[in-house]
């Protein structure tokens, strides 16, 4: 049999039963729509907090000595010359007291950071600049707020060069961040050098936290067990002492984590979606061997006028497959225009909490899972296909000619 025919009677067989045809791709379509648009809008949801990070997160490496050793502020320039693998090594101090403009006053946080924090941590500023090394050096009285600590103290004014009273002493802002880290919406966070937040904020000489970014191209585990080893003997640690009051992580592993759950969850949510393939394969098989049935007499013609049992089977198996082509395709472009418009519902849902976080989902579209869709596809219309085709080819040509 010529493919040309082959079409011509496939098309005409599946548009005589056009009603039962659309009905039996239904489960082909909600399937294969639910793995598109989990695909999509888990891509983008993973894409979307990856781009918040930034592309160099994976090069941080947090430190923290708990152990009673207190780190000055002084050995993070040391610390920095004994790890050259390092670009910068940053450090932060916190402390907290009333921080006040002209018209507010609230209780807030106050970080003090040195150079380079900003950096480390991701965190842009919209407005302003960042803290000078000279500024850094000198304990200089100058501050940074994110910009609902700005909107706290200020209201609509502009908080660039405007003054804010730190525990009675006053700074003057020199930038706006994007986005702060207190979690209460009232609160107020403000960032000063790391010496001025020692002297007139803490009260002590001593740093919380250390956060390098690694050179390029350096391995960052590797890294990671060459700063702890470093810091154990800089600080004078004991095995103990390392695995109770030594903290070194990398951003790496953090990051590697989150795509494992990604991926888990992605999977649990395709083979949850994969049910309805299995039940759209069940149905594209039951309408094969519907038509079989009522197409005995035709069969038995075909057999009669030469038609062999690969024709035969080739017939019923390409209608098979072009049914959940058919529902493939329908199902792909749902399940994209799916994905838009669950990206954009997370979207709106992000933007209108109150965690301060915006993430724009935008949906991945992936070649990969368009060739795998298609492929399933195939795959179900051969697999549940093949018997009703076996079957219409093993029908004896005599008794279907006699077939009533």
């Amino acid at each position: 049999m010529r493919l040309r025919d082959l079409w011509t009677e496939t098309w005409e067989a599946l548009d005589a039963n056009r009603g039962r045809s659309l009905l039996t791709v239904l489960g082909i379509v909600i399937g294969i729509s639910a793995v598109i648009a989990m695909t999509a809008l888990i891509g983008g949801v993973r894409q979307g907090l990856m781009g918040e990070l930034g592309l160099d997160r994976a090069r941080v490496i947090s430190m923290g000595v708990y152990n009673g050793s207190q780190v000055r502020t002084e050995d993070i320039a040391k610390i920095e010359e004994g790890l050259p693998e390092y670009e910068y090594i940053t450090g932060s101090a916190y402390g907290s007291g009333k921080v006040a403009s002209d018209a507010k006053s609230a209780d807030g946080q106050v970080l003090g950071i040195s150079s380079h924090y900003f950096d480390v941590t991701g965190q842009k500023l919209v407005e302003g600049r960042t803290f000078t090394s000279g500024e850094n050096d000198s304990a200089s009285t100058v501050a940074i707020l994110d910009k609902t600590s700005a909107h706290n103290l200020f209201g609509d004014k502009d908080a660039l060069g405007q003054k804010v009273r730190i525990k009675g002493i006053e700074y003057r802002v020199v930038g706006v961040l994007e986005s702060g880290q207190q979690t209460d919406p009232k609160s107020v966070t403000a960032y000063v050098p790391l010496k001025a937040c020692v002297q007139r904020v803490t009260g002590y000489d001593s740093v919380d936290s250390l956060a390098g970014m690694a050179r390029e191209g350096e391995d960052i585990d590797s890294l990671v067990t060459k700063t702890k080893d470093f810091l154990a003997t800089y600080y004078h640690m004991s095995d103990e002492d390392v695995d109770n009051g030594l903290y070194v992580s990398s951003m790496k592993s953090m990051i590697d984590s989150f795509n494992s759950v990604m991926f888990t969850f992605q999977l649990l949510m395709t083979s949850v979606a994969s049910i309805s393939l299995v039940v759209g394969g069940i149905g594209i098989m039951n309408m094969m061997l519907t038509n079989v049935t009522e197409r005995i007499r035709e069969i038995g013609l075909r057999k009669a006028l030469g038609a062999r049992r690969s024709d035969i089977t080739r017939q019923f198996l390409l209608e098979s497959v072009c049914l959940t082509l058919a529902g493939g395709a329908i199902g792909i472009v749902l399940g994209y225009v799916g994905a838009f418009a669950l990206g954009g519902v997370a979207t709106s849902l992000l933007a209108s909490g109150d965690s301060g976080m915006s993430l724009t989902v935008t949906p991945v579209i992936e070649p990969v899972a368009v060739l795998g869709a298609t492929g399933i596809c195939v795959l179900i219309g051969v697999v549940f296909g093949y018997y009703p085709a076996r079957r219409a080819a093993k029908l004896d040509p005599v008794e279907s000619l006699h077939y009533q």
